[in-house]
């Protein structure tokens, strides 16, 4: 089974090597037709402490970190270093 890959902003860092992501995703009203904005917080394993308040990152799942963290950060050199 491949595991999930999000998007998302960094909302807290103030934990080591743990980072907390918002995701956001829209989502179509059953009766309404409408679409709707559903977000939810992740926290994510940061090992070399690189994220900071407001940064976007991509996480992944992963095996269980803590009681709490499922999800990695992922680095991607490329785009850091543009």
């Amino acid at each position: 089974m491949p595991r999930r890959v999000l998007k998302g902003t960094v909302v807290s860092d103030k934990g080591d090597k743990t980072v907390v992501v918002n995701v956001q995703r829209r989502v179509m009203h059953p009766l309404y037709k409408k679409f709707i904005t559903r977000s939810k917080r992740f926290s994510a394993h940061d090992p070399e402490n690189r994220c900071k308040q407001g940064d976007m990152v991509s996480i992944i799942e992963c095996a269980p970190i803590s009681k709490n963290k499922r999800f990695a950060v992922v680095y991607d050199d490329a785009a850091a270093g543009a």
